[in-house]
């Protein structure tokens, strides 16, 4: 199969072709790769078909669903609220948000929040795909949502509700007044010159998004945890996020769609301290706090069942094997990223300065071992272990 190479670093080419050749050989379908090093972009690669009942050739302006990799910039966003003043992480959610206090959640802050401490991990029961992609009936029905556990006192995983209470609490705060998707826009993706990141993609770009293919049944009862904190109707399967309205929507938790350059962009900034090409977006000092560990890190999460490594929004590195982010992305406690459905992953290491995305359109669960080579090659090519 053909191997795409884009703007690449020359002494990259090679490892990293032979890299995602060996990644479809393992069963990757279509795929796309990006690395950053420092400010440049010094790796960007793409092979594999991106509709494999059309045979559409994944191409380097495809755009993949990243699902919750796109939790990162959304938990920048609130980050940049707090370094302007707008919102303190010990403040309860409620103070920006009055109707979120409902049923025993007036004492949930914007860090238990950011830290999936809230108790608040489960959907709307009723939920349905079309009331998915409608931002103000999924706000409205988390506001009425009562914890799973006492706020700050044990670990959740908000696998889609941390989209929406996150974004709600910047787009309350918010001097202009504008939407949480204009927010985004405006104050993340134009500064860092990001044209192919999307929270809801417009109709015109359609023709250019990857077509998943379905990872197998989970063999868990419907009412496991998992499948409360993204129930079946509204699960990571085409028939769902490839719908018209999900694509179209704002889904803060879940709904992105980006090329891996544009998402490796994104994450080159948190891996410069916050800044890319000029462009300031957080405090240094702030994001060198991203990678400190939740409490109780090391106690299993509620929905997953085992420990993860979460800090402010963010996954981080490590020797957990349970963790995705930390088994791809290596042994570095101070890397942060974030994993998506079905193992697409992007992480910032802010030691070597490099920053990775790997997008793809097979659905698996984990450990993504089809993606081993990737992580060999970055290991060899940025002692980044």
């Amino acid at each position: 199969m053909e191997i795409n190479v884009g703007r690449t670093r020359p002494d990259l080419v090679a490892p990293f072709s032979d890299a995602v050749q060996q990644s479809l050989e393992a069963g990757e379908v279509g795929l796309q790769l990006a690395v950053y090093a420092g400010s440049d972009l010094v790796v960007d690669v793409w092979a594999g078909i991106a509709d494999l009942a059309t045979s559409r050739p994944v191409v380097a302006d495809t755009l993949f669903p990243t699902f919750s990799v796109i939790k990162a910039v959304t938990a920048v966003a609130l980050h940049i609220q707090a370094a302007r003043g707008y919102v303190d992480y010990d403040r309860p959610v409620a103070r920006y948000w009055p109707e979120f206090a409902a049923n025993g959640k007036e004492k949930v802050t914007v860090r238990h929040v950011l830290q999936h401490r809230s108790g608040v991990w489960q959907m709307p029961s009723d939920v349905t795909p079309e009331k998915m992609a409608d931002y103000d009936w999924m706000c409205e029905q988390i506001a009425r949502l009562a914890p799973k556990f006492e706020p700050g006192t044990r670990n959740g995983y908000q696998s889609l509700t941390f989209g929406w209470m996150v974004s709600e609490v910047v787009r309350r705060t918010d001097p202009k007044g504008r939407s949480f998707r204009a927010f985004v826009q405006d104050e993340i993706l134009v500064p860092l010159a990001i044209d192919d990141l999307w929270m809801g993609v417009p109709s015109s770009e359609h023709h250019r998004i990857a077509r998943l293919i379905d990872a197998p049944p989970r063999p868990l009862p419907p009412d496991a945890p998992p499948f409360l904190a993204i129930p079946l109707q509204v699960g990571t399967r085409e028939t769902i996020f490839g719908r018209t309205d999900v694509r179209e929507s704002c889904i803060p938790g879940a709904g992105g769609f980006a090329t891996a350059r544009c998402m490796a962009r994104f994450f080159a900034m948190l891996a410069n301290g916050g800044v890319l090409d000029g462009a300031r977006i957080l405090p240094e000092a702030m994001v060198k706090t991203f990678s400190i560990p939740r409490p109780d890190a090391g106690q299993p999460d509620d929905v997953h069942g085992v420990p993860l490594r979460i800090g402010a929004g963010f996954w981080l590195g490590g020797n957990l094997e349970a963790a995705n982010l930390g088994r791809i992305a290596g042994k570095n406690p101070r890397v942060i990223g974030h994993p998506g459905a079905g193992c697409s992953i992007a992480w910032a290491d802010p030691d070597k300065r490099i920053a990775v995305s790997i997008s793809h359109n097979r659905m698996c669960l984990p450990p993504a071992t089809a993606q081993d080579p990737i992580r060999r090659a970055i290991t060899a090519s940025f002692d980044a272990e």
